[in-house]
């Protein structure tokens, strides 16, 4: 049977220009973003009735593993291997974004824009030739079919016949 734990939950709030109030858990920590008008007794309140949501997500982070801080020399050395892997790429598929960034991303390893602009995920670091390849592949095969269709994945294929091999290690490693 589990204890109900009825403690009062410590949470720190940032006020700003948001219109509405939403409750994130960042590194352990319980955060509430709240538009300015709102009152400190009420956001008490919304706490204690968002209680359960709020000591499972806590207890979810404490099992996560912490977040790997990445450095200017993880950016150089993404950027160095990017350096060679794009401009291949261009030349196979004649596909060219108009700009290329690096940023660190929570949600996909790329994006590909509808101005065409590619951003490759920074956690690609740490991953094989083979792994960052298919990103590239993936986000300049998006600059001809802005879905994931199967006009898209047969591009994809033309290119990388073993995405799906790729894919699969990518989706495991997460």
């Amino acid at each position: 049977m589990n204890a109900i734990n009825y403690e009062k939950i410590k949470y720190h709030i940032e006020y700003g220009k948001v219109n509405n109030l939403y409750i994130h858990i960042k590194n352990g920590e319980v955060i509430v973003k709240a538009p300015r008008f709102i009152t400190k007794k009420y956001i008490d309140k919304i706490v204690e009735q968002k209680r359960n949501w709020i000591l499972k997500k806590l207890e979810e982070s404490k099992n996560k593993p912490e977040e790997r801080e990445y450095t200017k020399t993880d950016i150089e050395n993404l950027k160095t291997k990017l350096e060679y892997i794009f401009p291949e790429l261009i030349k196979q598929t004649n596909l060219v974004p108009n700009k290329i960034r690096i940023r660190n991303i929570k949600y996909a390893w790329g994006s590909c824009s509808s101005n065409k602009n590619i951003t490759i995920n920074l956690k690609l670091v740490d991953k094989s030739e083979e792994e960052i390849k298919y990103v590239v592949l993936h986000e300049l095969c998006h600059l001809k079919y802005m879905n994931h269709s199967d006009k898209f994945w047969n591009l994809v294929e033309k290119y990388m016949p073993n995405y799906k091999e790729i894919r699969k290690q990518l989706k495991y490693n997460r």
